[in-house]
């Protein structure tokens, strides 16, 4: 029988593997507490498998993170895969950790609440131009739906199109990716649009490159589940 030590290491471990554990989550108080306690045990278990255990003390999030082998290593199976994300998906995490650090800045406190028609707006600026608007907002629920499948966003419970920006977005989108692909973004917001209906941007005038396409992908790519 497990004591009641093994226990709560074990279950900080399984959670860890579900999810991404937050401080301010009623249904992950027991998993935070038993990383303060037992963050070494945990740690150690993970470590066997070439991942880490990453705990932001001061946004109050922990998740894993797969180590890089190191030089001569053969690489392990990745736990967390990778998963391919879409232009739309991109487009807006980028855009979503761009409003946070314009948020973070303007000296507001506590959550980022975005209503699912200033997200829609956020995509429109750089969507290619359309006189279909019903599907305009169709692409841009879709996209939601999958940025928050991926964690990264989360509606508020009693609050019907009311979305929570979640802060480990930050993790996952960092100050130099972000510095870049903002600088992408605005160029393109202030050039010429070709007209039409497509949902995506045409291929002539993409607003990420291919390679930034992909290096959004390998930064996101473990990204909350």
């Amino acid at each position: 029988m497990r004591s009641p030590d093994e226990q709560a290491v074990a279950t900080a471990i399984i959670a860890l593997m579900r999810e991404v554990v937050y401080r301010d989550v009623p249904a992950h108080e027991a998993v935070w507490e038993a990383l303060a306690r037992y963050r070494s045990a945990v740690a150690d278990h993970f470590a066997d498998i070439g991942v880490d255990v990453v705990v932001d003390e001061t946004e109050g999030y922990a998740y894993l993170r797969t180590r890089e082998p190191e030089e001569g290593e053969e690489p392990l199976p990745r736990l967390v895969r990778r998963r391919s994300l879409t232009y739309n998906v991109s487009l807006l995490l980028v855009l979503l950790r761009r409003r946070m650090v314009e948020f973070e800045a303007s000296g507001e406190v506590g959550k980022l609440v975005l209503t699912r028609d200033q997200i829609v707006e956020l995509l429109r600026v750089f969507q290619a131009s359309s006189t279909n608007e019903a599907r305009i907002v169709e692409q841009a629920d879709r996209t939601i739906a999958q940025v928050a499948d991926l964690g990264f966003l989360r509606e508020l419970r009693g609050q019907r199109g009311a979305w929570e920006v979640r802060r480990i977005l930050k993790a996952y989108v960092d100050a130099q990716t972000l510095s870049d692909f903002s600088a992408r973004l605005t160029a393109y917001a202030g050039s010429d649009k070709t007209a039409g209906d497509a949902a995506d941007p045409p291929a002539a005038t993409p607003v990420l490159t291919e390679r930034e396409r992909a290096e959004a992908s390998r930064i996101v790519g473990e990204g909350g589940r």
